[in-house]
């Protein structure tokens, strides 16, 4: 990061999109702030300095995964996500371990590319305005009849009066084209014909890197294949941006930052690892479970990965473990990989209290997403205080009598709340509807009410 945020600034910024969980918040800001650390000190102690990885102990729905993801936002760090119930041993069922350090090296090099792309837009968009004029008004012609002229007649004069008569066609063109007056006419380009298809030919557990380098050498022998298109010109003026762009950036400059990137900022977050706790022998008859922690263990602890762009080392990504852990423990892990997650925290379950600011306080509040909604179609939604609170009530007992899913109850609660005015919205245009306790209660009492029907619709 240029400019660091500090924990406390850190903190603040999670604070608009995640309520509550003060620990967690400041666990991953220490830690975000520890990378920024690493940097500035002297050089033979950076590659011993090792990030320190997080569990995240809690209930669904209680900001997890959220926390983390923000936190790779703020960071401007790749960042993926993924299951530890989708690995597994070699041999067994499931996706091999490694394959998460090449997703994330895919998704750094996405991030640098936009962000070249970014930079060198303005030029693309000179040349793309150019390519497309000399599509419109192909020059070749007036060149060539002003070359002849001259060649055969030797008259200069009228071949300069040609040229700056095509001169001042083209600017004419460049004028409408600026205009947007042109923008229903089609034009013919050639594109690259992406309907190749694609073998997973190794698709097996472990086989990854074998299938990557056999579309490697496949794509290097096959020739590139192009087709023909017709758009039209706003649609044209982007493929050429496209394409120019593609043509201004590096790619070896951006394969090298994206992979420095990785190794330096890069954010694995690994949900529900509390499904792979437990020891060979003492939990039933999943014999894959200790052995996804085994090979978990050299990723986490720092290894060299082969991916399509190179080696990536993951000594300095950033890993933070959740789950759960109602019927396993972090202490039912092994021993090893518990020692590469040095920093426990336990996310507290969500109030009433919690849900009232869930649903006002976020920048992407679910009632602001709903009113944002509705406004769509000329419906204005006004929600009463004591309405909000009624909800957040609902959310909090049906949590508390049913399975506990966090915040996402709420989500449940609110579509159910409003699905009649969502399905008749296009009839109420104009019409301003305030949501009241009452109308709350009305909606939803009689499903709050009857125990084995909330189960099955909240």
């Amino acid at each position: 990061m240029q400019q660091p945020l500090t924990p406390a600034e850190i903190v603040r910024e999670l604070d608009k999109f995640v309520i509550g969980q003060k620990e967690a918040k400041r666990m991953v800001a220490i830690a975000l702030r520890n990378r920024w650390r690493r940097q500035q000190v002297p050089e033979h102690l950076r590659d011993e300095i090792a990030p320190k990885n997080i569990i995240m102990i809690g209930p669904t729905g209680v900001g997890k995964t959220e926390i983390a993801r923000r936190l790779a936002r703020l960071a401007q760090s790749p960042f993926l996500k993924v299951e530890a119930s989708k690995f597994t041993e070699v041999g067994y069922v499931g996706r091999d371990v490694e394959s998460m350090i090449r997703d994330l090296a895919d998704l750094a090099v996405n991030m640098v590319r936009s962000e070249e792309m970014e930079t060198v837009r303005l030029k693309a968009e000179e040349l793309a305005e150019e390519r497309l004029l000399d599509i419109l008004l192909p020059p070749s012609r007036h060149s060539a009849a002003a070359s002849s002229r001259v060649h055969e007649s030797n008259e200069a004069k009228t071949a300069q009066e040609e040229t700056q008569q095509a001169d001042a066609t083209r600017e004419k063109l460049r004028k409408l084209l600026r205009q947007g007056a042109l923008d229903d006419r089609y034009v013919e380009l050639e594109v690259e014909d992406r309907s190749v298809p694609v073998f997973d030919l190794f698709a097996s557990a472990g086989m990854e890197e074998m299938d990557y380098n056999f579309r490697e050498m496949l794509s290097s022998m096959l020739p590139r294949r192009t087709k023909r298109r017709k758009v039209k010109i706003p649609e044209a003026r982007e493929i050429l941006v496209d394409q120019e762009s593609q043509r201004l950036i590096d790619m070896d400059k951006v394969i090298r930052q994206a992979i420095e990137r990785v190794e330096h900022s890069g954010i694995i977050f690994i949900d529900e690892i509390d499904k792979i706790a437990g020891r060979e022998g003492t939990r039933g008859p999943d014999v894959s479970r200790e052995g996804v922690q085994r090979d978990l263990l050299p990723i986490v602890e720092g290894s060299t990965v082969t991916t399509k762009y190179g080696l990536v080392r993951t000594d300095h990504i950033l890993f933070i473990a959740s789950g759960a852990f109602h019927i396993a423990k972090p202490s039912e892990l092994i021993p090893e990989l518990q020692g590469r997650f040095p920093i426990r925290v336990e996310l507290q379950s969500l109030t009433k209290e919690d849900f009232v600011r869930i649903l006002k306080e976020p920048e992407n509040a679910l009632i602001t997403q709903y009113i944002a909604l509705l406004a769509t179609e000329g419906v204005t939604l006004v929600f009463d205080d004591a309405a909000i609170e009624e909800v957040a009530d609902i959310a909090y007992q049906v949590n508390t009598r049913t399975e506990n899913i966090g915040a996402r109850r709420l989500h449940t609660i609110m579509e159910k709340l409003l699905s009649d005015i969502s399905f008749h919205a296009p009839e109420l245009k104009g019409q301003t509807l305030h949501i009241t306790r009452d109308y709350v209660k009305q909606t939803l009492e009689d499903i709050v009410k009857d125990e084995d029907l909330s189960r099955y619709i909240l």
